[in-house]
């Protein structure tokens, strides 16, 4: 009966198009109603509970920071001083793709945003240099999750709160598999633009690189503030979040002057409709989560997972397949805050360290992002850019192996993920 409440019903009721939020709350009513012991007012606390953390504020400071940075100058800056720098090569521009996407996540962890801002920069020039549309807004579209992935991140945030880790050791264990995605994006970008013969890029020149470089240089100390300061115990990650608001607010307005206080005002409201999306999933999947916990379901699920006596390898090809299935219909902090209640003991039962569950749980669900057919950002790519959906699919395909191939290396190498929590201790 528990699987039926907690595992059918919401599956049915979103494969008929009902919203993540009702569809929870509808979960969790059912779920009360079966139990019958628990009162109503227990449904009332668990939802405001919910966000009852203050490691949760830093999700609408770092949307807030990073739509100011988009719109005030800072990620355009920073995109044009890495393009000035990649060149002199077969390739240059889509490896300055890749660069941005990755210098653009460690400011902010919007992965629409990413694919926006990225987007519109480099989809003119990627034409001009000879790349067919298709493959440069899928470049844009895949590329745009490596924010997923590298520090600052939401998604990791919102399973640190979902299962009490530390947000801090989730971002460094980040950083390893993000260079790694962006390092295989970027040999298959140069091998694809040798097999083309694209002409080789224009190679860096000083009166291009100094000039980008002095205009860029408050955008620089952007992600030097946010990771700086979290890595080097000046701020939680959501005093980071903090202070990155405030840095890009006076960067944009007082020194870039591209942003007035009115543009900084919309900027708030405008980011205050996704801030408000995400936190009424947080509470109703706090809610879902809290009854799944006293229902005893995940206590089930675990003894149910031992009695098929799963390898360890096994197991976690299972979970991949999985998540990789529920984040192409979900966005990252919808699954996490539904799916790590049951997962979590699942893992730690089979001996898997919680952080590294963390990253392989985030790098799923960013790879869900633009799995066809219902990755967010192949539709955010197909309203932004005019893209057709089908010529989407197929473009998307060899970036999406090459994403399971890092996941793959990142599931069964611990090392990868944990060595660097081992080297900042």
């Amino acid at each position: 009966m528990n699987a039926l409440v907690f595992g059918v019903l919401p599956i049915a009721l979103l494969a008929i198009g009902t919203p993540i939020f009702v569809t929870l709350l509808i979960a969790t009513a059912a779920g009360m109603l079966m139990l019958g012991d628990i009162p109503l007012r227990a449904m009332h606390t668990a939802l405001f509970g919910s966000l009852d953390a203050f490691s949760l504020l830093a999700v609408p400071l770092f949307i807030f920071a990073g739509d100011i940075m988009s719109r005030g100058g800072i990620a355009r800056r920073l995109i044009e001083l890495i393009m000035a720098l990649i060149g002199g090569i077969r390739g240059s521009l889509p490896l300055a793709t890749v660069a941005s996407a990755s210098a653009f996540g460690a400011m902010s962890g919007s992965s629409v945003a990413c694919v926006a801002a990225i987007g519109k920069l480099t989809l003119p020039s990627l034409g001009k240099a000879g790349y067919n549309r298709r493959f440069s807004v899928s470049l844009v579209t895949a590329t745009g999750v490596i924010d997923v992935i590298i520090p600052p991140s939401i998604p990791m945030i919102i399973y640190a709160i979902a299962a009490q880790q530390s947000a801090t050791q989730l971002f460094l264990a980040g950083i390893v598999p993000g260079l790694i995605v962006a390092s295989a994006l970027g040999i298959y970008v140069v091998i694809y633009s040798r097999m083309k013969g694209v002409p080789v890029g224009e190679k860096p020149r000083w009166d291009v690189i100094r000039p980008a470089a002095r205009r860029s240089l408050w955008a620089i100390l952007a992600p030097i503030l946010i990771l700086g300061g979290i890595y080097g115990g000046m701020f939680t990650p959501t005093e980071a979040a903090g202070a990155a608001c405030i840095y890009s607010i006076v960067v944009s307005v007082c020194i870039y002057r591209e942003l007035a206080w009115r543009d900084v005002w919309q900027t708030a409201v405008d980011s205050s409709f996704l801030v408000a999306q995400i936190m009424i999933i947080v509470a109703a999947a706090g809610t879902y989560s809290w009854l799944i916990t006293t229902s005893g379901f995940p206590a089930q699920l675990v003894s149910f997972i031992d009695s098929l006596s799963l390898q360890t390898w096994a197991l976690l090809l299972v979970i991949n397949v999985m998540l990789l299935l529920v984040g192409s219909v979900l966005e990252p902090p919808a699954a996490i805050l539904v799916l790590a209640p049951l997962l979590t003991p699942i893992a730690a039962k089979a001996g898997i360290d919680p952080i590294h569950f963390g990253i392989i749980v985030t790098v799923n669900l960013a790879i869900g992002m633009f799995m066809p057919p219902f990755g967010l950002n192949l539709f955010a790519s197909n309203a932004i850019f005019k893209m057709p959906l089908p010529q989407l699919y197929r473009g998307v395909v060899p970036f999406f192996f090459i994403y399971l191939f890092v996941l793959a290396l990142i599931t069964y190498f611990p090392a990868l993920t944990l060595a660097p929590m081992a080297l900042y201790k």
